[in-house]
């Protein structure tokens, strides 16, 4: 009897050591760093465990839901409707994380919505309902052009929609933007005729400008030509005077020379005249020349080279009248 009533005093006594291991067991939490625990006592907020080893109060506390306090990324895909009513497929990617680490905040991630779910359906709801508002005053031409301020848009309205919710906004980037094929071939359209008539104007101007170019070249050269032909004449002309001068003066002082010796200055002239005879002939090609045999004319022709002979000096002293 002593012996089984020993045996029963240590089986309660071992039961009693497995129960309080057990509880002291379950007493102690381990929070992975990066992450935070939101306690609760019969349901209720209690208080928030920090990363490393926790202890709990054992069946009364209990912890309700763990909080990553890293930042997460969520991809998001939506589309909106231009005001030309154009359809646009949004790609976009949310970086976000918890505000703080202080209890109240995290307390607000944790209750604010029910599950995970929830959370990303709103998320979704709340940066497609800021891009729409975007989007839907602007035409589908201008909607390519204007990604950095939609995102601006986005985040500034998503800032303060997710602060209540006890998160920070790092970034928001548009991975994607699309259209319909209908609209992408039309824009493609437009764009090719664009630059067809942006080609044309530049092949136009650069015609013009060759064109130009080359009538102000032709105008310089015939300009050039022009003034080469005029100073050409003018001095064809001053080599004609300045020859027939020297023509002149050499008859003259050819002609005193004969009258000087005491010959008849007829002889110069009958002398060019036969020497014009000889280098016709000799220089001819081919050529015949009459020479009329006949006294009288070569009689006429003689007084001819003979008048032409006649000095200035002779010639003013025939023309001055005698004084009487």
């Amino acid at each position: 009897m002593d012996t089984f009533s020993a045996l029963l005093s240590l089986a309660g006594y071992v039961v009693l050591g497995v129960f309080a291991l057990l509880l002291l067991v379950s007493s102690f939490k381990i929070v992975n760093q990066a992450t935070v625990a939101v306690v609760t006592m019969f349901g209720k907020y209690r208080r928030v465990l920090r990363p490393g080893l926790n202890m709990l109060i054992p069946f009364i506390e209990r912890i309700n839901r763990v909080v990553p306090i890293q930042n997460r990324t969520e991809q998001l895909q939506f589309k909106t409707i231009t005001n030309d009513q154009a359809v646009v497929y949004f790609t976009a990617t949310v970086i976000f994380s918890v505000s703080d680490h202080e209890p109240e905040t995290v307390k607000t991630v944790a209750f604010k919505f029910i599950d995970e779910k929830s959370f990303d359906i709103a998320l979704l709801s709340a940066v497609e309902a800021s891009v729409r508002e975007f989007v839907a005053t602007r035409l589908q031409s201008e909607v390519l052009g204007l990604r950095g301020e939609i995102v601006n848009h986005a985040k500034s309205t998503l800032d303060e929609q997710l602060s209540g919710w006890g998160y920070t906004v790092i970034d928001l980037q548009i991975t994607e933007l699309s259209f319909d094929k209908e609209v992408t071939d039309s824009m493609a359209r437009i764009v090719a005729a664009t630059n067809q008539k942006i080609a044309a104007e530049a092949e136009g101007q650069a015609l013009l400008i060759t064109r130009t170019k080359a009538a102000e070249a032709e105008g310089a050269a015939i300009r050039i030509a022009a003034e080469n032909e005029a100073t050409a004449a003018r001095l064809r002309g001053e080599g004609l005077a300045m020859f027939r001068k020297a023509l002149a003066e050499g008859f003259g002082e050819s002609a005193e020379l004969l009258e000087k010796h005491g010959l008849d200055p007829a002889l110069l002239a009958f002398s060019m005249w036969t020497e014009t005879i000889r280098d016709a002939a000799k220089e001819g090609a081919g050529n015949t020349i009459f020479i009329d045999g006949n006294i009288a004319t070569g009689d006429d022709a003689m007084r001819r080279l003979q008048a032409m002979t006649v000095s200035e000096k002779a010639q003013k002293t025939q023309k001055t009248p005698k004084k009487i």
